[in-house]
């Protein structure tokens, strides 16, 4: 085969590769984009800028944290509590990172430290039903493809959040707010139903962030209460699988 011949197979190779991983990622994108927007407004309530939303998604893509952040803003929370709070929240982040990378030992470290920053639960979610693609040639492009398409949709609808933020009335702008209760739900209840014990450790941390709340600040009070619940986790969930 000549050179050129490879190099056309190669770009055939590739193209197939992005295509099939932005189809893989529309339904993130379209799960993707009315929660951004929710998060967007909710931050511009609490006194971000579009500029600050924007970024924060950029630099952060972590919906939990980005929606946890904001309301910490909001309450007057500082930067340190703000960072160690959203650190315990995203910690599962470094068990995905390793369960990914390690189906991804031929490609090269250029490749996974941005793919590693694209990882989220749906992405990783997605990832872990296409492990074929990481053998086959060029398949980075596929797990590429997938986190930028979902990355994307996240920045644009934070961006077009925040401009809602500014448009919409006051009082429909502060009832979304509840979003960021019923998201924490819904990711909580398919666990709850799988393992009553998880709903034990949610209610541990919420009496350890209630009673912390009468002598220390709000955001120390969440930090408390997710590293109390978090320890608490370690050791009844180790305890239910023996």
């Amino acid at each position: 085969m000549t050179l050129k011949a490879v190099a056309k197979t190669q770009e055939s190779a590739r193209i197939y590769m992005i295509q099939r991983g932005i189809s893989k990622g529309v339904p993130i994108m379209l799960g993707y984009l009315p929660i951004a927007l929710t998060y967007g407004v909710i931050a511009k309530q609490a006194g971000m800028t579009i500029a600050e939303i924007t970024l924060m998604s950029v630099l952060v893509f972590a919906g939990a944290s980005q929606f946890m952040g904001a309301n910490m803003i909001a309450i007057g929370t500082g930067a340190i509590e703000i960072i160690i709070a959203t650190f315990v929240l995203n910690f599962r982040h470094f068990v995905m990172s390793f369960s990914f990378m390690n189906r991804l030992r031929s490609i090269g470290l250029e490749w996974k430290v941005p793919l590693s920053l694209g990882l989220t639960d749906e992405t990783f979610s997605v990832a872990s039903m296409h492990t074929e693609e990481a053998r086959q040639e060029k398949g980075m492009y596929f797990y590429a493809a997938l986190m930028i398409t979902a990355y994307s949709a996240w920045v644009v609808g934070s961006f077009l959040g925040g401009i809602l933020g500014d448009i919409i009335p006051a009082i429909l702008s502060q009832s979304m707010g509840i979003a960021l209760y019923a998201m924490f739900i819904g990711l909580l209840l398919p666990s709850v139903r799988k393992e009553l014990r998880v709903g034990l450790i949610a209610v541990i941390a919420m009496l350890i962030n209630a009673f912390s709340a009468q002598f220390v600040s709000d955001g120390w009070a969440i930090v408390l209460g997710t590293l109390v619940g978090g320890l608490c986790g370690v050791f009844l969930l180790k305890e239910g699988k023996q």
